[in-house]
């Protein structure tokens, strides 16, 4: 995307731009990359452009953790946006590279699969050709603005489930709540990983912005930071909600299981003597209590009722009943 400020108008295309930019003294050029051959896209990104081998390789690889690395005449942003596939779950966790280049006349991005987050920031220029003519670093904070952004959607949205899953743990404790809790707080694990690294980089831009970022920007570096440390926040506040109900319908279900134990052994304590006496009267001797009594049979089943009534009436006076 070439944008040419005498014009202001935007000029969509391939590597043929690039050359149009070199041409062009004030001409800004945001080029995308993604799914090129390494060699190729590293031989077009050194050699065009200037950056560094060894950033443009931290760019290419499937996994890196997040960095901001400066250079003579460019900055090098990577960050780990969520993936398109994270828009059609409830809530799950899938990253991408995000590699940023800021230069003085261009922007030069790479991710490793689809970015909803690009997608946004290449139509919003498209529609508003302006956005362009305050810079690249603009760019690359405008960029990271709509990432974090997607960050908050996915986190917000996990509030309300969490309300509802503490009401099912009392209401109706079920293993797939348990389930659904433990795979929420391994994503949340994850997010708050990606966005300690994110915090760090724009804290460091804030504190000390390099020359490629114009000083201008300092209200807009703060933005994204507060942003991303609010993210930060909130996950690390949704996984100690997770944790704590985890640990709730522990509890809940051993509180449950205790109940059930009690009874069981209320039962057993009830039928202990009853299996006793049952027990001696059921064995073959002629000289026994009763034994040869009419009224024998009828005794022993009274005796036993009120030992049974007793030990409820007992259990019932002591409230483990």
């Amino acid at each position: 995307m070439l944008y040419r400020p005498a014009t202001r108008q935007i000029a969509t295309g391939a590597e043929e731009l690039v050359d149009a930019w070199r041409q062009e003294p004030d001409a800004i050029l945001w080029a995308d990359l993604s799914d090129n051959p390494p060699q190729a896209e590293r031989g077009m990104l050194v050699d065009s452009f200037g950056l560094h081998p060894l950033a443009v390789q931290d760019a290419q690889r499937s996994r890196h953790p997040p960095k901001l690395e400066l250079f003579s005449d460019h900055v090098f942003i990577l960050l780990k946006g969520l993936g398109a596939a994270s828009a059609q779950t409830h809530f799950e966790f899938e990253t991408i590279q995000i590699a940023m280049f800021i230069g003085d006349r261009y922007f030069v991005t790479r991710h490793s699969g689809p970015s909803l987050s690009i997608d946004r920031l290449w139509q919003a220029l498209q529609d508003e050709p302006s956005g362009f003519a305050a810079g690249s670093d603009a760019l690359a904070l405008r960029l990271s603005r709509i990432s974090i952004d997607r960050y908050l959607e996915r986190l917000l949205m996990l509030e309300p489930r969490l309300e509802d899953l503490e009401q099912e743990i009392v209401a109706h404790p079920r293993d797939e709540v348990l389930a659904e809790l433990i795979g929420y707080k391994t994503n949340l694990r994850k997010f708050r990983r990606v966005l300690v690294y994110h915090v760090q980089i724009f804290q460091e831009l804030l504190s000390d912005p390099p020359p490629q970022i114009h000083a201008e920007r300092v209200h807009e570096i703060r933005d994204v930071y507060e942003h991303q440390e609010r993210a930060s926040s909130l996950a690390t506040l949704y996984y100690e909600v997770a944790s704590d109900l985890i640990d709730g319908y522990i509890s809940v279900a051993s509180h449950r299981l205790n109940n059930i134990i009690r009874v069981l052994t209320i039962i057993t304590a009830i039928f202990v003597p009853l299996s006793f006496l049952a027990g001696v009267y059921g064995m073959n001797f002629e000289n026994m209590p009763e034994l040869k009594s009419r009224a024998g049979y009828f005794v022993l089943l009274g005796v036993m009722g009120a030992i049974a009534t007793v030990l409820l009436l007992l259990f019932r006076k002591r409230r483990w009943l």
